[in-house]
Formats: C-alpha cells, sequence, structure tokens
C-alpha cells in the first residue's frame, strides 16, 4: 500500500529524534513538515513561560519575532487558543487584534482579512505553549480535518518532549542546567531581565555561565559600559545553588569614599558623625547568598585591603566594632576597567585582583554578537508596545539594515534607548494611521549617531595642519559640516539637528566660512539678506 503523504511527510521527524541535531533546528524541522502538510503563509511554535509567550521557532515572520514576548493576558487570541481543548480556526473577519500585525513577511501593515489557525500543546497533561498558522488566503483553512491537525500537535508535543529530554540529559552530563529552566528562574526574579540572544558569542558567554554557576568560584564580569554586565551576574546567580538565598548589589561608584567601607561591612553606633545606630553592611544581608560588585575597579585602597580578608576567610568587623563576624558570601564583581592595567599603576591591589577575578567573565559587545541586534530590538519592541502604549510595532526592512550597519558604542543599553525613542517618534507620526505601527530608518535616526563620529574619526586620523588654530578650526568645520550635510542630502535642518546647534547659527557659520550654497531656496528661510540661503550646498569651500 502507498503511504500517504502525511505519513510520508511525518516520517522523518521521526527519524530526525535520533539525530544530534541542536533543539532549534529540531523546531524547525518540524514547522517545515507541518507548512508541507498544511500550506500556509506563517507558522509559529510558541513556549508557555508563566504569562509569557516565547517564540522558540518561526516560519514566515520577521527575524525580530524571536526576540518577542507575548504577555498571554494582552493577546486575546492567544489566550483563546491555550484555554481551547483542541484545534480552533478564528473566522476571517473576527475583529481580535492578531499578534503578528505587521510580523508577517511581505505584509508591513495591519493583517487584514486572513485565516488563522491555532492548536495547544499539551506535555505530561500540562500546558506547554502552542502552535500557530496563519494564511493571507482567507479560505485557506476552510476544509482541514482539525483532527489531523490535533494528531500532527500530539507529534509535535511529542518532538519537544524528547528534544527537551535529550537537552536535559546533555546539560545534566555537562553538570549544566536546561536554559529554558534558567529563564524560568530568572522571570521569578522581579528585578532580572531575560538575557536574549542567538550568536555564537552569546552561546559561547552562556555556555561559560553555566559552567561556573555550579560552583562557588569568585566571578570577575569585564566588557564595556551597557552590555549587560548585572543581568550576566544575575544569571550567575540564579543559575547557582545559591538561586534560593539573596543577591545583593552594590554601585561602587555611587557612593562616595567615606560611605562605601559602611555600605560594605556595616556599623555600630558612633562609628562615625551621623551613624545614630547599628546596621549590617551588605555582606551581612547576602549571608548565604551572592554579592554583586558593580564597578570594583572604584574602590578605594583602603577598602580594597579590607574586602580581600572577607574573601580569604569570611570574616569581617563592622566599622567602629572588635566583633568579628563570620558570613559565607560568594562574589561576583564587574568592571569596565582594564584591572590588569589598573594593577600595574598602583590603583588596584594585585591580591586581589586575583581572589576577584578566579573565573574571568567576558561580556562581548553588541558589535561582535551577529544578528542579535534583531532579536533584542524585538524584545525592547514588544516591552515598548506596552509601557509606551502603542500597540502593534513593527520594523521596516530599512530599519533592520540600519540596525545591523551600526556599530552601537553604547551595546544593548544604547539599543535599548534608541527604540523607545523610535517608538515615540513613530506613533506621534502615525497619530491617526492604521495599526500596527512600521518603525522605519528615520524613526530610529542612526544618521545624527553616525555622521559626527564617523567624522570626528577621519579627522583623528588626518594630517596635521601647518597653519594657526583659527584657521585649524575653520578648517576643521568646513570638513565636519560638509561631510554631515552630504549624509543629509544636502537637509540644513537635519544638518543642525545632527551637530547639535540652532538652524540660524548653522546658516551664520555656513556663510562666514564660504561654503557655497545651491539647490533650491529653503521654505523656512526668512527675508532679506538670509533669503537666498538654501537646502544644497556644494562641496566647494573657500580659503583652505
Amino acid at each position: 500500500m502507498t503511504p500517504s503523504p502525511v505519513l510520508t511527510t511525518l516520517l522523518p521527524l521521526l527519524d530526525d529524534l535520533s539525530r544530534d541535531l541542536p533543539q532549534a533546528e529540531h523546531y524547525r524541522r518540524l514547522l517545515l513538515a507541518l507548512r508541507a502538510c498544511l500550506p500556509c503563509d506563517a507558522l509559529a511554535l510558541l513556549r508557555l513561560d508563566g504569562d509569557l509567550l516565547v517564540p522558540v521557532a518561526v516560519l514566515g515572520l520577521s527575524p525580530d519575532t524571536l526576540g518577542r514576548r507575548f504577555r498571554v493576558s494582552e493577546h486575546p487570541r492567544l489566550a483563546q487558543v491555550l484555554g481551547s481543548r483542541g484545534a480552533i480556526r478564528f473566522a476571517a473577519d473576527c475583529d481580535l487584534p492578531d499578534p503578528y500585525d505587521g510580523l508577517v513577511e511581505g505584509t508591513p501593515g495591519r493583517l487584514q482579512v486572513h485565516d488563522c489557525l491555532g492548536c495547544p500543546l499539551t506535555i505530561d497533561d500540562r500546558p506547554w505553549g502552542l502552535l500557530s498558522l496563519d494564511s493571507l488566503d482567507p479560505a485557506r483553512f476552510g476544509h482541514i480535518d482539525l483532527p489531523s491537525l490535533e494528531a500532527f500537535t500530539r507529534l509535535a508535543a511529542a518532538t519537544v518532549k524528547a528534544c527537551e529530554r535529550m537537552n536535559r540529559l546533555t546539560r545534566q552530563a555537562e553538570d549544566g542546567r536546561k536554559l529554558a529552566e534558567t529563564w524560568r528562574q530568572v522571570a521569578s526574579c522581579a528585578t532580572s531581565r531575560e538575557l536574549i540572544g542567538a550568536s555564537q558569542a552569546h552561546r559561547h558567554l552562556l555556555k561559560e555561565i553555566d559552567l561556573v554557576a555550579r560552583s562557588d568560584l569568585s566571578v570577575l564580569i569585564s566588557g564595556e559600559t551597557g552590555v549587560g554586565k548585572e543581568l550576566v551576574a544575575q544569571a550567575v546567580h540564579q543559575r547557582s545553588e545559591r538561586r534560593n538565598k539573596p543577591l545583593i548589589s552594590l554601585n561602587c561608584a555611587a557612593l562616595p569614599e567615606s560611605l562605601v567601607e559602611s555600605e560594605l561591612f556595616g556599623h555600630v553606633r558612633g562609628a562615625f558623625s551621623g551613624a545614630t545606630g547599628t546596621r549590617g553592611g551588605k555582606f551581612e544581608l547576602a549571608d548565604g547568598g551572592t554579592l554583586f560588585l558593580d564597578e570594583v575597579g572604584e574602590l578605594p585602597l583602603s577598602v580594597q585591603a579590607k574586602l580581600l580578608r572577607v574573601l580569604q576567610n569570611g570574616q569581617l568587623q563592622r566599622l567602629g566594632s572588635d566583633q568579628q563576624l563570620h558570613v559565607d558570601v560568594r562574589i561576583i564583581a564587574a568592571t569596565n576597567r582594564d584591572l590588569a592595567e589598573e594593577v600595574r599603576a598602583g590603583r588596584f591591589r594585585a591580591d586581589l585582583y586575583h581572589r576577584l577575578g578566579a573565573y574571568p567573565l567576558r561580556v562581548p559587545a553588541l558589535r561582535e554578537r551577529d544578528g542579535d541586534v534583531l532579536l533584542l530590538a524585538g524584545y525592547f519592541l514588544e516591552q515598548g508596545r506596552t509601557r509606551l502604549q502603542a500597540p502593534g510595532l513593527g520594523l521596516s526592512q530599512a530599519a533592520r539594515d540600519a540596525l545591523l550597519a551600526y556599530d552601537w558604542p553604547g551595546n544593548v543599553r544604547e539599543l535599548e534607548h534608541l527604540v523607545s525613542r523610535a517608538i515615540l517618534r513613530a506613533r506621534a507620526r502615525g497619530a491617526g494611521a492604521p495599526l500596527p505601527l512600521q518603525l522605519s530608518a528615520a524613526d530610529l535616526d542612526l544618521a545624527a549617531v553616525v555622521a559626527p563620529a564617523s567624522v570626528a574619526a577621519q579627522i583623528a586620523n588626518a594630517q596635521l595642519p601647518h597653519y594657526g588654530l583659527r584657521q585649524a578650526v575653520d578648517a576643521y568645520q568646513r570638513q565636519l559640516i560638509e561631510t554631515v550635510l552630504t549624509h543629509n542630502h544636502g537637509n540644513l535642518s537635519a544638518t543642525a539637528r545632527a551637530l547639535q546647534i540652532d538652524r540660524g547659527n548653522l546658516h551664520r557659520l555656513v556663510r562666514r566660512l564660504g561654503l557655497v550654497v545651491t539647490g533650491r531656496p529653503d521654505r523656512r528661510a526668512g527675508s532679506g539678506s538670509d533669503s537666498d540661503t538654501h537646502q544644497k550646498i556644494a562641496p566647494y569651500l573657500t580659503g583652505c
């Protein structure tokens, strides 16, 4: 007997279960098999994590979808699917908002009339997540046998269960912990946020975190400003045996030198002016748990010596007291300084440096994490959707290209702030327009950041002038203004914003430097002597 096409499609999935494939690849092949059986435009496999649905595999949806987290209470379609006992089909004219508005490839706006299916996934009698299918053809799923889809869903659940079991066994053999369990633990901590990324550099960091977390070694986290060193510290704590004990943080750069010792070790009444009572320090609060010392390179040398004694024997004294206290605390420290250079310069103790750096962790810069910027942007967009009351947010292709092309000197923190600003711009620009909003490259406004930085690099590498200071400054201003104008296609208003100067001052500076003005008139120009100021400036310089 000739096997059915459905069976022929599904049999390779069973073979895949015995193959050593990454979990993400197992899920991708699962969706490919489903699309072969049920042709559609977009599919997603989402895992339930508390009140969040986390995409673990998608087809036909934009790459940033994997970075999003869909809160069930805010997406009625997803809530209905999770609450159903089997597959559910939404009417083509259903007025419930679609969570994938603006995310289906080739449909930048709101999904109009389309066909939508969803089926919950249950593993060991507990909800695990769901499968969703979308088709731009409103009649695509009209003749689908829903019980057959539910049968496929049971196979999908078996695939998921087998993948997770293999993954768990592998990580146990490596004395690690399944990443999904760690995310659930991190989500339960009110002060922590998820580490998101799929790049090789990010995966390497996660493996290093897994490796050191279960030990009691001190960890020294290094990296540029804004890379997420505190999130890494939280992840190490949440994966450790101390996860049910407190994680106490102290920013060593945020306190004056006179208060650092008291904050760390506590004090007794009368120890110093203003000490009206006895108070325990951060070490006592963290007893049994973890103490995170952010910007540890800022600690005064006098405090460094006392910190070293606590690390060596676990004993401390409150400021002004002779009594010895014993604490069991794991230290995680972070810095954006080169502590080895600080040791050579005599600003940091070598013995404390080696004690803190028992296990160094370097957090890669965002520019080293290929493609992670889109996942992070999707995560921040989903956060901003609720926080800034801007439902239905997507990224245009030009915006994605701009995000990928930018160097990100401020790393993840810069990306988070940039996305928030872009959401506000898009919301103001799209007032009254159909949802969802598509963030454009102009909303990101990366040109205002890129242009001056690139020009500064060019000037820094240029040959020194052989004339006076005033001439050198004028030459620099000419080159800077010309480059930024070219980048902004001769638009004076945009150039003034990029240079962070008043537009009228830019007009006067252009005239004084002798930059020749050409092109169509600027509609904002005034009358009189300035009425001949135009939007386009030719690269013609005088006096150089």
